[in-house]
């Protein structure tokens, strides 16, 4: 299913030019316009699926190991250090295209912090609690 209003769509299916790296039947990849990095890959599926929630099970199985690939072609290539795979669902989290995708984002050696958070503490009762409260919604 193709989503006619959604940019990502548009992209993935060829209705809008990008500077492509890869295509197969069922993505695209292309090169992000606002790069975090040299080299900042978008991975965008040609069937729309708002975020990782709704994304069918064929095509998950399909993302990471092509994010696998790109990231190897990346270092390769462009010298990186290694590569972050970055997947956003929801505004709160970051998602500003609602149209999964995956970042695949070059790391340089002395770069730029682009993904990092400081570890917090949690109690073993607090850690048991929200196990529980999780696990009673799978």
């Amino acid at each position: 299913m193709v989503d006619e209003s959604c940019i990502f769509c548009k992209i993935a299916n060829g209705e809008i030019p990008s500077s492509t790296l890869y295509e197969d039947s069922d993505f695209r990849v292309i090169l992000d316009l606002g790069p975090a990095s040299k080299g900042h890959a978008l991975i965008l599926p040609k069937s729309h699926f708002k975020d990782v929630c709704e994304l069918d099970g064929t095509i998950a199985a399909k993302v990471l190991p092509l994010g696998a690939r790109i990231g190897t072609a990346m270092k390769k290539s462009l010298g990186c250090a290694g590569f972050n795979l970055v997947q956003n669902n929801g505004e709160a989290a970051g998602q500003t295209v609602f149209h999964f995708h995956v970042h695949v984002i070059p790391r340089y050696e002395g770069g730029p912090a682009i993904a990092g958070w400081t570890p917090g503490q949690a109690s073993p009762e607090e850690l048991a609690e929200t196990a529980e409260l999780i696990k009673n919604s799978l």
